[in-house]
């Protein structure tokens, strides 16, 4: 499927919510479209496996009351089902009953069966408790079938579904439903209900071209960069994952290199987004056995697993990638300071949690690993305790590179973000400085970073290039000349210098023009001389007529 496909399906299925959602606002309606997407998918996907599984005994078609072929087959082979299904188990990792197919969906979508209600409850439960190996506890909590958005009674909401799985089905139709489309279809409009959404976008999306930037960084060799990609991350690691864009396109950067990941681990405090995320990893075909995205508060670390008191059971992670909430304010206990992610730095203040947040991050962090995260440009040069722990980074030598973006990049705010990059183990004993503020594409409501934007930075990243007014290395000593504080335009600053002007040039050029003027004023004064006017004086310019000083005559 070409991009420009991609695009056009992402464009109908955004229309599509756009004419159905009625009442809902459009972060209610979301859920919706991006549950049933996900059900797409699970059925597709199902099928095709199913397909290949049972070879030549797979119905060709539907037949009596069965709406789906392996409707029929169960039908047919119920003393096979249990084998079959824990065949599928081991092949696709999961089960979904031939009831609640999107094919059987559909059908009763169409026949404005009263049954449809019915069994999208028990279908999205069956999925939440029984489908995969792992529980997905909640899944399509954030879907409430029963609301009285959809109507106020059974046959109002039932009537509802009808036309909104039907407008789905229609606008799929005429485009290829893979995993990879389907998956990109979620992504785009994952990204069109963000920027609608405002602020509260930011607590789920991060923009495209930005993941790609992170993914980049993260997955090249940490203490060589220019050697190019890792061939293998064990594990890749965000505490605010939101939908979980930003781990998935680490997953793709490696896999385009022909290398692989591991495992995947998130954390999302807000239960929507953990819900979105956990669909997207597997709408995007990662098994439920490669990654596990924990529901909880990343400040307060309330994941027991990572908080494991035994230092050699602490998970470290080869890569950690983060977009969390700007400057959001906490609320550090007095017991904080003790804090392993924070006993060597200090405690961020209340008012902004953005080094806590960096500082989480690279407690986790491998000796060999690489961290992106961005943040506000606050953090590299305000005061107080956020000033000592900068200092700290600094010394230690964290902090590998910065980078600056340009502004209004991002649905939830328009200030300009940077990125830091962290190493525990760094080669450099220097603080590369990128400043991309200026490189971007102004569009109507955003601006935007186009390809070749994205290409230099990472090239830059890569190849610790220092380019005018771009990129810069700078010396620990430096730095501390500037009292560790990081703005980016103190050593790197995108004015252009005033040119200089060459005198001997200028004063023959004036020479010049006088003499053209010399010339003209002549040639003009032989024109006045033969209708009896006076001649200009010379050195003047211009034309002599009534009210201009003398008067003229005419003839």
């Amino acid at each position: 499927m070409t991009n420009q496909e991609q695009t056009e399906l992402g464009r109908t299925l955004w229309n599509i919510a756009d004419r159905l959602r009625g009442a809902m606002n459009a972060d209610d309606f979301r859920d919706y479209m991006l549950s049933f997407l996900f059900l797409r998918y699970l059925s597709d996907n199902y099928e095709q496996a199913a397909r290949r599984e049972l070879g030549s005994d797979y119905p060709a078609a539907a037949s009596g009351a069965a709406r789906t072929p392996l409707q029929a087959w169960y039908a047919a082979n119920p003393d096979d089902i249990a084998e079959f299904e824990r065949q599928m188990r081991r092949k696709v990792h999961y089960v979904v009953k031939p009831d609640h197919l999107w094919g059987n969906v559909v059908h009763l979508a169409r026949t404005q069966s009263d049954l449809l209600l019915d069994t999208l409850q028990k279908g999205f439960k069956f999925i939440e408790e029984e489908s995969f190996e792992s529980t997905f506890q909640g899944l399509f909590s954030e879907i409430n079938l029963g609301s009285d958005k959809l109507g106020r009674t059974y046959a109002d909401r039932n009537k509802a579904l009808c036309g909104i799985i039907g407008e789905i089905d229609r606008g799929l139709a005429e485009f290829s439903t893979s995993a990879d489309t389907l998956g990109d279809a979620y992504e785009y409009l994952i990204g069109q209900f963000a920027a609608g959404s405002g602020k509260k976008a930011g607590e789920f999306y991060t923009p495209q071209q930005i993941s790609s930037i992170l993914s980049a960084i993260v997955t090249l060799d940490g203490q060589e960069p220019s050697t190019g990609p890792r061939e293998r991350l064990e594990s890749v690691f965000d505490f605010a994952c939101g939908s979980g864009s930003l781990l998935l396109n680490v997953r793709h950067r490696v896999a385009e290199a022909s290398g692989s990941v591991g495992r995947i681990v998130g954390m999302e405090k807000n239960i929507t987004t953990y819900n979105l995320a956990r669909m997207n990893m597997l709408l995007h075909g990662v098994k439920d056995t490669e990654f596990e995205i924990h529901h909880g508060d990343t400040l307060k670390n309330d994941w027991d697993w990572l908080r494991d008191p035994n230092p050699a059971h602490k998970p470290q992670f080869d890569a950690v990638v983060a977009n969390p909430p700007f400057s959001l304010r906490w609320d550090p206990e007095e017991a904080t300071g003790q804090d392993p992610r924070f006993a060597n730095h200090g405690v961020a203040p209340r008012s902004a949690a953005d080094f806590a947040f960096l500082l989480h991050g690279l407690h986790y962090l491998k000796d060999d690993g690489v961290m992106a995260i961005i943040l506000p440009h606050g953090v590299l040069f305000r005061g107080g305790v956020e000033a000592q722990i900068r200092r700290k980074l600094l010394a230690d030598g964290h902090i590998d590179t910065v980078i600056g973006l340009p502004a209004n990049l991002f649905y939830s705010t328009g200030i300009p973000v940077c990125i830091l990059v962290l190493k525990k183990c760094k080669k450099s004993d220097d603080v590369l400085f990128i400043n991309a503020a200026e490189h971007f594409v102004k569009d109507k409501r955003q601006n935007r970073l186009a390809e070749s934007h994205i290409d230099r930075i990472i090239a830059t990243y890569r190849d610790r290039t220092e380019q005018e007014r771009y990129s810069r290395r700078v010396s620990l000593g430096e730095i501390v000349d500037k009292d560790y504080n990081l703005n980016i335009s103190r050593y790197v600053s995108t004015a252009e210098d005033e040119p200089e002007v060459d005198l001997d040039e200028v004063h023959q050029e004036l020479v010049r023009i006088e003499a053209e003027l010399a010339a003209a004023t002549g040639a003009h004064n032989k024109f006045l001389e033969e209708l009896g006017l006076r001649p200009l004086p010379s050195g003047a310019a211009g034309l002599v007529g009534p009210g201009a000083g003398d008067s003229a005559e005419t003839e």
